[in-house]
């Protein structure tokens, strides 16, 4: 039998020890005792099993229908997904396809009972994990109560000395990455150093972080590390959990992980745990202090008002990010590479935009798209047309309906008479009249919606000329509104603007909700003169 191969592994720490290639020693020795030939291999290396949706496995899914292999062999269910219903799921899926899905360490299921026993299984299974996660937890909290180490990574400036028989996992100092803290705290706290000054000052003297792919420091690590106080001899452990982002930076399909993000529990769930001190309290509570003092003084950080801030993206794919220079004498929009980059060159050399010409062209061509009398009246015109469309609809349907109403009617009257005369008893008679009562019921709620939807297109429409008119107050009304107010007015209606100093690409929507605050009226229609003329 022609067979796919499925795999999965959930953490990076799994994909690096190769856990995923005895999953297919595994499943390669059971094909061959069973004498099965194997077409493809799906692998999904790193994704978690909360979710469905990983990369191989949907192109196994899309696969399934194209009739390459006959079934799917698993080392066992919880690689499919570790929620019990998330496997019925796609066991369900595949059958229902005439794929059969064969798993090595669970025997196939033949009858019923055998049915009820792997589902039986795998609701323990899956009971038993969530306690095991349970237990863990309560333990780590446990041990760090009593002092002792719990994390895998230990912060820059230390060395995690693993647990022996005798003597608990805990920090030692690493006397060169100790020494290269102290400078930092020095450069900020005692040489009044912005965290910038400090990424240059580390590159110049060619000291590297200790995991980068650049080669050089973050500004955000760099603030992590300042803001740290297991420098001042205290860690911390259950400081956050981790949960769904709400707002992802990225809206990718697949996601190894869904709880990307961490949320900040509240400080007396804290376990404080005592480790070696490298930095003294005074000079770490001087850098808390320089830090706020240089934030305040950044000269970026004072505001300008830039009309389209976090709308506006560079050609090279990056946000453009307003900036200042000379106390706010001239505003721009610039790439944000070079920060990202620094204290490395740049990759992209666009120039930076003219924040005040940006903002008056974008505003001025939303307001003229806003208030132009041609686009409104065209979109009058089509409105009138489907609704005219729909009103017949509409109204051929409420004939049918009203007929159907009056056959009710009469049944109801022969079902009266039947039981006045004796043909049918009474619980007959109260069950066919119930159902009478609810049909009618129903017919008459769909005459009701037919009958307002017929309302509401029998509206009066406004002229070309009053369009026109129209147009002419809100272009008037449009120039004198506030800063915030055409800011509030774009947020709703740009998406994205792209471009450089030669062209602008704006894209966005108009919302035209029915239930806005939006009414028609005439001036002047009924007074004497209006009536004369």
């Amino acid at each position: 039998m022609l067979v796919a191969l499925y795999g999965r592994v959930s953490t990076q720490r799994q994909e690096n020890e190769r856990t995923i290639e005895s999953q297919i020693m595994e499943i390669e020795t059971f094909v061959k005792e069973k004498g099965h030939v194997i077409v493809k291999r799906y692998l999904d290396d790193g994704w978690s099993g909360a979710s469905v949706v990983r990369p191989s496995l949907d192109e196994l899914r899309l696969d399934a229908t194209k009739g390459i292999w006959e079934a799917v062999v698993v080392y066992d269910p919880d690689r499919l997904a570790r929620d019990y219903f998330l496997q019925e799921l796609v066991t369900t899926e595949l059958l229902g396809i005439g794929v059969e899905i064969l798993y090595v360490t669970t025997p196939p299921v033949v009858s019923d009972s055998d049915k009820l026993l792997r589902d039986v299984k795998g609701v323990f299974a899956a009971y038993e994990r969530s306690k095991i996660a349970e237990r863990c937890r309560i333990g780590k909290l446990r041990k760090t109560r009593e002092g002792h180490i719990v994390t895998t990574i230990a912060p820059y400036g230390y060395k995690k000395i693993p647990k022996k028989r005798t003597v608990e996992a805990h920090y030692e100092i690493d006397p060169l990455e100790a020494k290269v803290v102290k400078d930092i705290f020095r450069w900020v706290g005692e040489d009044k150093m912005t965290i910038r000054g400090v990424v240059r000052k580390l590159r110049d003297l060619g000291i590297k972080p200790r995991n980068s792919e650049r080669g050089v420091w973050n500004h955000s690590t760099l603030q992590r590390l300042l803001k740290n106080e297991t420098y001042i001899g205290t860690t911390y452990y259950n400081k956050s959990q981790a949960v769904v982002p709400v707002k992802p930076l990225k809206n990718e399909k697949y996601k190894r992980v869904l709880k990307s993000s961490r949320k900040s529990k509240p400080r007396e769930e804290w376990v404080a745990i005592p480790v070696p001190v490298i930095i003294e309290k005074n000079l770490f509570y001087k850098v808390q202090e320089q830090l706020r003092i240089n934030f305040e003084l950044c000269v970026r950080n004072r505001r300008n008002e830039y009309l389209l801030v976090g709308m506006v993206y560079c050609n090279c794919g990056r946000r453009r990010t307003g900036e200042g220079p000379q106390h706010g004498k001239h505003l721009y929009y610039r790439c944000t590479d070079r920060i990202h980059c620094h204290p490395l060159p740049r990759s992209c050399h666009e120039h930076g935009m003219n924040a005040r010409i940006v903002d008056k062209l974008v505003w001025q061509g939303i307001a003229n798209y806003m208030s132009n009398p041609d686009l409104i009246v065209d979109k009058i015109r089509l409105w009138k047309a489907t609704k005219s469309s729909r009103t017949n609809e509409t109204t051929i349907n409420v004939d049918m309906l009203k007929k159907e109403l009056e056959k009710l009617s009469k049944e109801e009257q022969r079902y009266l008479k039947a039981y006045g005369s004796g043909m049918v008893t009474m619980g007959v008679f109260k069950s066919s009249i119930d159902d009478l009562k609810l049909r009618r019921h129903a017919i008459e709620r769909q005459i009701d919606k037919a009958d307002k939807e017929i309302k509401e297109t029998n509206v009066l429409l406004p002229e070309e000329s009053d369009v026109a008119k129209f147009c002419d107050l809100a272009q008037e009304t449009l120039k004198e509104l506030s800063f915030e107010a055409k800011r509030a007015i774009l947020l709703k209606v740009v998406d994205k603007i792209i471009g450089n100093q030669k062209e602008l690409k704006i894209q966005g929507y108009l919302p035209i909700e029915r239930n806005q605050n939006v009414e028609l009226w005439s001036e002047c229609r009924d007074c004497r003169f209006a009536k004369r003329r």
